[in-house]
């Protein structure tokens, strides 16, 4: 992200190398730019390539005073229209006809396309589908290859995370990936999967809870048809086992609270206790809070799960936790975790 970034900064000082994007499907990488942009206050302008026919790109000819003009089309970004600053995305370009992608060759490279300029502050991104990836996809000519800088888009279960607890995610969701955090991304173009685990799928398992919970038999089928068969029955399974977790009230009090013997239930409390500290973020009564969290991240059995519910936190809540008294002799305990494990 940071080199992203940078590039989208890099148009205020001419600089900016127009990138492109690889990544299977449902990586994040449409959310990614989307991300960039707006954490640099400028807009997206969405072009996707592979719905495109070259005049849609170079405009209309019309005739005026003997000659023949083009039209710029109204999607290409526009200072008045669409800001001083942003990102142009060419969506989809792998899946482009060549006829298309050739249109926009100069697009590209020279920020222009006949009389129509980019704007100065406007950065250039484009996104793709790998070949192995089972989608409609063509073949990226040498000349317009040359045009990008390249780089491919993994996924992160610590970066999904962060981006989840800033989007509301539904914390069961988030629990049973630090869970399961190989099911994250699990797609298999040999098997051509329909419905498979990607960031992009999670999100709809998290729509998915909100619409059906408490309905096991048509949350369960749902899940399925999110995320995939395995992945649906394995979440739904996880949900249906959160009774067994401890009062939180408990904890968040300093009254007690066990910590489960059970793995995926000591992943589900610690992803509730984040959940919940969010949520007194905005009512009140944190920091007390935090500090009987934080002592009960001391009592887990493997400290590494504790170190997972804090930097949760922070992530969450920002430099508010180092604040808290109970921090430092959190800090301490786990001090040689930290450094040598």
């Amino acid at each position: 992200m940071a080199i992203l970034e940078r590039e989208y900064q890099s148009t205020a000082s001419g600089h900016h190398t127009p990138v492109m994007l690889w990544g299977a499907p449902g990586v994040g990488k449409s959310d990614m730019v989307a991300q960039i942009a707006a954490q640099g206050a400028g807009g997206v302008v969405d072009i996707r390539l592979s719905q495109m026919e070259p005049s849609d790109l170079r405009g209309i000819p019309f005739h005026k005073d003997g000659l023949v003009e083009w039209s710029i089309p109204s999607l290409l970004p526009d200072l008045e229209r669409h800001g001083a600053r942003g990102i142009l995305f060419l969506d989809e370009i792998t899946s482009a006809p060549l006829s298309v992608s050739a249109a926009a060759y100069q697009l590209i490279l020279d920020r222009r396309l006949g009389e129509y300029e980019v704007p100065e502050g406007w950065a250039i991104f484009a996104a793709g589908n790998r070949q192995g990836d089972r989608g409609v996809t063509y073949t990226m000519p040498a000349p317009l290859a040359n045009r990008f800088s390249h780089y491919e888009v993994e996924v992160h279960l610590d970066d999904w995370v962060s981006w989840a607890w800033s989007h509301g995610v539904d914390e069961r969701v988030i629990a049973f990936l630090r869970f399961r955090p190989e099911l994250l991304f699990d797609f298999d173009p040999a098997h051509n999967p329909v419905a498979f685990p990607t960031p992009r799928s999670w999100e709809f398992a998290h729509r998915a809870l909100q619409k059906f919970d408490g309905e096991a038999a048509l949350l369960r089928g749902a899940l399925q048809g999110c995320v995939g068969s395995a992945a649906g029955i394995e979440l739904a399974a996880f949900v249906d086992n959160l009774h067994n977790l401890p009062d939180l009230d408990q904890i968040l009090s300093g009254a007690g609270g066990e910590v489960p013997k059970k793995i995926d239930l000591q992943y589900a409390v610690a992803t509730a206790l984040v959940g919940r500290a969010i949520k007194l973020r905005d009512e009140g009564g944190l920091t007390e809070a935090l500090g009987h969290i934080l002592d009960y991240a001391n009592r887990f059995p493997q400290r590494e799960m504790g170190v997972m519910l804090v930097s949760d936190l922070h992530h969450a809540i920002g430099e508010r936790l180092f604040a808290v008294p109970q921090f430092g002799a959190w800090a301490k305990a786990i001090a040689d975790v930290m450094l040598y494990e």
